[in-house]
């Protein structure tokens, strides 16, 4: 399977300044498949080591951080020789052990020579709950997320067409619209997690997507009460199981009165800010002032929560495959809150591209996303088919008069004056 991970992973790797790298994402994105498959493409010899399988593992960080023998137990452990430039060192789980965490920075200090990767799918949940300390501006970072609709042509053998996508090739794309809009259908259905895209891809078989979808969403559960204490476990549950009611709403934002009645921000925060550091949520705060930097003007009571996948979150909502067959209902379903969802992937998948949205505190008027892309703030307006009228961006351009604003649709690529029309299945190349 590819994933285009693969190119930030190689020029990391040709950096002559690297530094060891941390690779962040939710559990079944793929971190551990990646960190291997790049190791057997450009290394000599790797040297893995899981912290969650094998438990003394941490028995090599214990006493000082001595690199002559943590090197040396490391070439026991593994059965590899650990020589510089030709061996990755991977340290998966590397929550589990908060010393190795740490033995990074002495790397990046002592032993810079060495390539060193690690992974870890609760690591922000182990920062902050259990207070691990962080080597601070010691380490590189890449942020792992479910595929993206392009990888999953990729996937799927419709390679000439995410090669299309990805260089705005839309003169020739408008002729293969509704092919486009069929395997976006899909993909809005099956989502991005890779175990679940390789099935698919081989298969064809719906049934067994879900099955797929249903366990994955199982293993999240059992994390619940696996890596948090005892008694955080049922509002966790709560605001999770809350997701596809707070997205089936007109107004998106998140409620904590829909949880359950009476509920208050106090008593669920916690847990909403639990399952945004797993990763397993994308928590997306309102602004009123769309100006630089966006993130100044962000309001921490009022946000957005939308699940990790597309497809997770037909899972999680039950809907039946014959959505994707029911000429455009599925881009339709929550209101619109899945279209919505499949957009914020596309915007996720470009590190460092701050996210909000626009609205007024009274509800009336709302823009799905707001970015920030350099010097511009961009509104982004999603409609889910080719209604393209948008009362919403008309009043915030008005009274905004931004440079660039976008909309995206089941329609064609069009520009006017400013406004961009951008298929949905070109998001992936917005930026560009």
């Amino acid at each position: 399977m590819k994933r285009y991970a693969f190119e930030k992973l190689k020029a990391w790797k040709d950096n002559p300044n690297r530094k060891p790298l941390v690779i962040k994402g939710a559990r079944q994105v793929g971190k551990t498949w990646l960190m291997r498959a790049f190791a057997k493409q450009y290394y000599a010899k790797v040297a893995y080591v899981s912290f969650a399988d094998t438990p003394n593992a941490k028995n090599i960080f214990k006493g000082d951080y001595n690199l002559d023998n943590i090197l040396l137990g490391l070439n026991l452990l593994t059965n590899v020789q650990i020589t510089p430039q030709d061996t990755l060192i991977i340290f998966d789980e590397i929550q589990e052990c908060e010393r190795a965490l740490n033995a990074l920075k002495f790397f990046k200090e002592n032993a810079p020579d060495y390539h060193i990767i690690a992974a870890g799918s609760l690591l922000g949940v182990a920062v902050r709950q259990k207070q691990f300390s962080f080597p601070v501006g010691q380490v590189d970072f890449l942020n792992l997320y479910p595929l993206s609709f392009c990888e999953f042509l990729d996937a799927i053998g419709e390679d000439n067409l995410s090669k299309l996508i990805l260089n705005n090739n839309w003169v020739v794309l408008q002729n293969f619209q509704d092919k486009c809009i069929n395997l976006l259908k899909q993909y809005m259905f099956v989502g991005g997690m890779p175990e679940v895209v390789k099935s698919f891809a081989l298969n064809k078989d719906m049934t067994e997507v879900r099955r797929l979808q249903n366990a994955i969403l199982s293993g999240y559960q059992e994390d619940f009460s696996k890596y948090t204490e005892s008694h955080n476990v049922p509002k966790i549950t709560s605001v999770w199981n809350s997701l596809p009611t707070q997205l089936a709403k007109e107004n998106k934002k998140f409620a904590y009165k829909d949880i359950q009645k009476g509920a208050r921000a106090r008593e669920y925060e916690a847990a909403v800010e639990w399952l945004n550091l797993t990763g397993l949520v994308y928590k997306i705060n309102r602004i009123s002032k769309p100006y630089l930097p966006i993130s100044g003007y962000e309001e921490i009571s009022a946000f957005k929560l939308y699940m990790i996948d597309t497809g997770l979150l037909c899972a999680k909502a039950m809907l039946d495959a014959k959505t994707i067959i029911e000429g455009n209902k599925i881009f339709e379903e929550f209101k619109g809150a899945l279209t919505e969802q499949y957009v914020l992937q596309e915007l996720k998948i470009k590190d460092n591209l701050p996210i909000t949205y626009w609205g007024l505190s009274s509800g009336r008027a709302e823009v799905d996303f707001v970015i920030q892309d350099k010097d511009k703030v961009i509104p982004i307006e999603v409609k889910a088919t080719i209604n393209l009228k948008a009362k919403s961006l008309a009043s915030y351009r008005q009274k905004y008069e931004p440079i660039k604003a976008v909309r995206t649709s089941l329609a064609g690529y069009e520009e006017n004056k400013g406004l961009f029309n951008i298929p949905l299945y070109m998001i992936e190349s917005l930026v560009e």
